[in-house]
């Protein structure tokens, strides 16, 4: 990380603007208070462009090269809150979470601290790279890796207590609901281009509940894998 960068940011990247962006959050429907702590402790501005970086505040999707995108911070503080069983922020971290789509990292940073164990899948090699030297400089030290595809989810280390994925696949993989442990939760963004919804799969005794949390836009889920 160059020293021009500064994880405790200036003006547009300072703390006080991140404070900002969590009362927004919490004015739009983010009430849990582990989510909001996350947004304003997470230096998004490291996680964009330089070019970028000014704009990493605003409650927009931002480009990460590749063709892939930065969620807006509403979506990610969204689908934690919806990943994580209800609390006042007192509660133990969960013990194992997969993320399918590290990106940039972000999300990846933002889940970190909400559970022991944080397994992460990414299918384009370069991302995945560059994502792990910055969440590395960044002291997060409870973060695996894996370039692989994402629609396969992490046999050997299942089952999770929650699995999040940053981009839409047609339909739910199997392979990630086998994967769930007992009262696990998947968050998962499911549809076609301009058709998504957001989805939440809880595992119960008797099978899967499933709840549909609203429209979404994210990038297709692709298998497979690139450099």
């Amino acid at each position: 990380m160059s020293e021009q960068r500064d994880p405790r940011g200036i003006g547009m990247t300072s703390a006080r603007t991140r404070e900002r962006l969590a009362q927004r959050l919490a004015a739009n429907g983010i009430q849990d208070p582990r989510v909001l702590e996350r947004i304003r402790s997470v230096p998004r501005h490291l996680f964009v462009d330089e070019a970028l970086e000014t704009r990493a505040y605003e409650d927009s999707p931002l480009p990460i090269g590749q063709g892939q995108t930065i969620s807006q911070p509403w979506i990610v503080a969204m689908m934690t809150q919806a990943l994580l069983p209800p609390g006042n922020g007192a509660e133990p971290p969960l013990e194992k979470l997969l993320e399918i789509g590290t990106g940039c990292g972000y999300q990846t940073a933002v889940l970190s601290p909400l559970a022991r164990r944080v397994f992460t899948i990414e299918r384009i090699g370069s991302l995945q790279r560059q994502a792990r030297t910055r969440l590395n400089e960044l002291g997060f030290g409870n973060i695996r890796y894996r370039h692989g595809d994402g629609m396969a989810g992490w046999p050997g280390q299942a089952p999770f207590n929650g699995i999040i994925v940053t981009a839409a696949p047609t339909e739910i993989p199997p392979l990630l609901l086998e994967q769930l442990a007992p009262a696990g939760r998947l968050v998962i963004p499911v549809g076609p281009p301009g058709q998504q919804d957001l989805v939440r799969v809880t595992r119960g005794e008797e099978g899967f509940h499933s709840e549909v949390l609203g429209r979404v836009s994210f990038v297709p889920l692709l298998g497979g894998t690139d450099r």
